[in-house]
């Protein structure tokens, strides 16, 4: 008699509080379509995470559409993905309370992006600001997942998650799975096209060295065109992150989006400079993200199947996040309604 495989759940989220990146497709969502096949997964929209900085709210509701149109258009099949929006499962601000009071204020003051953030939202340092490490536990915990797909800058979470996941088994006996962080090897790291050492980031409000997956062809041409390279008198299309980090960014992309290897690179562009180089990034950037922007404009005027799509998903997600709530209510000493 053949028995059923039961699937490692993985779980990820992205905060609608800019617009989807170029970096977010390659660095994340390529890699989370791939996985359907082999993981039970469930993404979400992480709306309550965007308003630790203020939202304009009608930006934030098209946002969070906008993003899951995009999922789906970047290959997330609603039939074998868990999509959904956080808000809509009140499982996670529930349980993200309740592991307030087993994450120690040292944990929390300690997480490099409380500092960076305050830093940047001086008149806004609010407690949802120090505290939603708490509630990205939540998120996690309560599907317990097996892997948790991020990129290095946040690696910290995931560590102190499975701290606050370790106390309070220590306390309560195996409550919540321990979960691991997935870290993909190729393409995690997507830099800005002006600022090459700094991460391609969808909260930059100025945008001209980052490339959107809604961008329209003539925009990215126009972004890859002024992409910073080096001032290397050679010119050559050489992979060398420390001493060319605009090249070597350049490379990975074009590499992401042909399958090319950078040996394969290199020889195609030996003796042809940067002039040549550029233009051949940027209309392979095109012809893989013009299908995406052409499918998630569809999708966006199909009101009824984005809710459907949604509204499903919050159901599913809600069953398995409330099986995990009702397990942390009972050993915690909450009274069962």
């Amino acid at each position: 008699m053949e028995t059923e495989v039961t699937k490692k759940v993985m779980l990820s989220g992205i905060k609608p509080s800019g617009d989807l990146t170029l970096g977010s497709y390659l660095g994340a969502i390529k890699n989370w379509a791939e996985r359907a096949e082999q993981f039970d997964c469930y993404y979400f929209m992480a709306d309550m995470h965007a308003i630790t900085v203020r939202q304009n709210p009608a930006d934030l509701r098209r946002r969070t559409l906008e993003q899951l149109a995009q999922y789906i258009a970047c290959g997330l099949d609603p039939e074998k993905n868990t999509l959904f929006i956080q808000s809509h499962v009140p499982e996670h601000a529930e349980l993200g309370w309740v592991l307030n009071c087993y994450a120690m204020f040292g944990e929390l003051s300690r997480m490099t992006q409380f500092k960076d953030k305050s830093a940047k939202n001086a008149d806004n340092i609010n407690g949802g600001l120090f505290t939603y490490p708490s509630l990205m536990a939540a998120d996690i915990l309560l599907y317990q997942p097996d892997l948790v797909p991020v990129g290095e800058d946040q690696k910290q979470h995931v560590e102190l998650t499975r701290n606050i996941c370790q106390r309070f088994n220590g306390i309560y006996g195996d409550v919540f799975k321990m979960p691991e962080p997935y870290i993909p090897k190729v393409g995690a790291r997507v830099m800005d096209l002006l600022t090459p050492t700094s991460k391609m980031s969808k909260s930059d409000d100025a945008g001209s060295g980052v490339v959107y997956l809604m961008d329209s062809p003539d925009d990215i041409r126009r972004k890859f065109k002024r992409a910073v390279t080096d001032s290397d008198t050679e010119r050559c299309v050489r992979y060398d992150p420390e001493t060319k980090p605009g090249v070597a960014n350049l490379m990975s992309i074009y590499a992401a989006a042909t399958g090319r290897s950078y040996d394969e690179i290199e020889a195609e562009f030996d003796g042809k400079g940067y002039g040549v180089f550029k233009p051949a990034v940027a209309d392979a950037v095109v012809d893989m993200l013009c299908p995406i922007r052409e499918e998630a404009q569809r999708i966006m005027k199909d009101k009824a199947y984005l809710e459907s799509v949604y509204k499903t998903g919050a159901q599913k997600a809600s069953y398995i996040a409330g099986k995990t709530l009702r397990k942390v209510y009972k050993k915690i000493g909450f009274v069962a309604p």
